[in-house]
């Protein structure tokens, strides 16, 4: 077949399947905004807050946090979510295939006279200049052709991939940090940390705080002041100022959680009060990074900062909002760092993007670009050692039916290199974490100079398990030395209910049974601890009558 006559085969049938796609994404739209809701309106199932006109989530514990506590690093990760899919071509522009990069988008692509070179291969659009410093001075890095085998290119499929580092082919519901909660922390819920090992600031819905049971450790508040006014009450609602009835006790179990959720008020507001922003920031993403910036520069000790910036879905109309996205991205990071810079703290924090996929190579019949695979992610900091390009250059002469581009590295390398060898946390966890071994990009630049001075904490994993019967829980437990063993039930105000065991028990499987008819407990959410030796473990149970 002529050459020609390939193209145009391979066009019409790219067509088709952007008419059939088109229809997928609406379905997919709905599906994901529904899902979102249904996310968050369940109480107890997902805790967010509102720091000034912006959502916040604070996450309590990972494996994560407690590779971090054992270690001496006071370093930061910025992690900046672009949602929506951002189009890679368009940030970082491939002028090394200049030719096929703007046939594919006549209308769309960037001007020649337009790009600002980072090198002789790539480019980065002229509204993307606040970078340009940074690439100048080696704080950034492009790490190109980042995805993962089988792309999915559902927005929220993409998403929970992402937040969850699972295969495609998976359908993991818990988050990558918090599927290892009970494991590592088992005992978060009656000995939660002083401080949030990590904040997260928009992106309502996001899986990656899930642990098993689907809860999402976050909370709201409107702004930092009333945080600190609710951290001196320490109360957002009275639990027992309620009526005597059914609707009571609901009510006393809601308000209960809500307040709950203000355990890091106190700490939160105290680290914004004692700081100040030494430069002016811009739009949502610059108000997300001067939050953070304050929270850094006020010592709050938090490690793990997740920020996002909205609107990258770009099917139609793309030259009408990708720039000013882009522009928003450039300055707020540039102000970031400057004002990081000004308290000496800029080599203390390395910020990352990242996004569920990138957009295809040609543009559509609406100027704009439809859900792709791989994409480029962006990395700033003092810490990478030099700017650069890593990976796979895109390759726009080898893609799929549809007009995909192939990826070279999988993100799940990124996290892994970041958490090993910029977070310091100690391999074995690392792979742990990820749920299997990926190999580290020793090209980014990061090295882990800070060694702990003591040897990480040792905790036996507690297993434990509930099953309801008629009238009675029975708690299911092994513990693995003998000794003096505690098991617990609290209501959600953190009163104790109910001990069930306070004995000395020898090295094995045990049950501890609860029997309901026998008390006088209102019907809702309670939670059992379970203490031996080092062990702890913690769960949600619920009593219903």
């Amino acid at each position: 077949m002529c050459n020609h006559h390939k193209e145009d085969k391979n066009k019409n049938l790219r067509h088709g399947a952007a008419l059939e796609h088109g229809k997928a994404h609406e379905k997919d739209h709905q599906q994901w905004s529904r899902r979102s809701f249904l996310r968050n309106v369940g109480l107890a199932g997902t805790m967010s807050m509102m720091l000034g006109k912006i959502p916040l989530t604070a996450m309590a514990n990972s494996p994560l946090a407690y590779a971090l506590s054992n270690t001496n690093s006071d370093r930061v990760l910025v992690l900046i979510r672009l949602k929506g899919g951002n189009d890679g071509l368009n940030t970082i522009i491939p002028l090394f295939d200049y030719g096929t990069y703007i046939t594919n988008r006549p209308t769309i692509g960037i001007p020649q006279n337009q790009v600002i070179n980072l090198n002789n291969e790539f480019g980065i659009p002229n509204y993307m200049g606040a970078l340009e410093n940074l690439w100048n001075d080696g704080a950034m890095k492009v790490i190109n052709s980042v995805g993962y085998p089988d792309q999915n290119l559902s927005h929220f499929r993409s998403s929970d991939i992402w937040a969850s580092a699972s295969d495609a082919s998976e359908t993991d519901t818990s988050g990558w940090l918090g599927r290892f909660l009970y494991d590592l922390y088992p005992d978060y819920i009656t000995n939660p940390p002083e401080q949030p090992p990590a904040i997260q600031i928009g992106g309502t819905g996001n899986i990656i705080f899930n642990d098993n049971e689907g809860s999402n450790m976050g909370v709201i508040v409107n702004n930092p002041e009333e945080l600190f006014q609710i951290a001196q009450n320490g109360e957002l609602y009275d639990p027992n100022d309620v009526p005597e009835c059914y609707y009571g006790e609901q009510l006393t179990f809601m308000r209960s959680v809500a307040n709950s959720t203000f355990q890091y008020a106190e700490v939160i507001a105290d680290a914004y009060n004692n700081s100040s922003n030494s430069v002016d920031y811009e739009f949502s993403l610059g108000d997300q990074l001067a939050l953070v910036a304050r929270l850094i520069k006020g010592n709050l000790g938090t490690q793990l900062y997740m920020v996002t910036l909205d609107g990258f879905d770009t099917h139609a109309l793309q030259n009408e909002s990708h720039p000013f996205l882009l522009y928003q991205l450039s300055n707020a990071v540039q102000n970031f760092y400057q004002d990081l810079g000004a308290s000496g703290l800029a080599d203390k924090v390395l910020t990352m993007t990242f996004s569920e996929f990138g957009r295809r190579i040609e543009q559509n019949a609406s100027g704009g670009t439809d859900h792709g695979a791989a994409a480029p992610m962006m990395v700033f900091g003092e810490g990478l050692n030099g700017n650069g390009i890593i990976g796979q250059n895109p390759d726009m002469q080898n893609v799929d039916p549809v007009g995909n581009l192939p990826f070279g590295t999988d993100f799940r390398q990124v996290y892994a290199t970041v958490l090993e060898n910029w977070l310091c946390a100690d391999p074995t966890t690392v792979d742990m974490i990820m749920g299997q071994p990926f190999d580290r990009l020793n090209n980014l630049g990061i090295d882990c100079s800070v060694t702990s001075t003591s040897a990480p904490l040792s905790r036996t994993q507690l297993k434990h398990k509930v099953m309801y019967g008629s009238g009675e829980i029975t708690i299911e437990y092994i513990i693995s030395q003998s000794g003096p063993v505690q098991v617990q039930v609290f209501n959600m105000i953190g009163q104790p209910v109910a001990t069930l065991v306070n004995e000395y028990q020898a090295a094995g499987t045990h049950r501890a049974t609860f029997r309901i008819g026998n008390s006088i407990l209102a019907s809702g959410y309670y939670v059992y601890h379970i203490k031996a030796g080092q062990q702890r473990a913690s769960q949600k149970v619920l009593i219903a009558r």
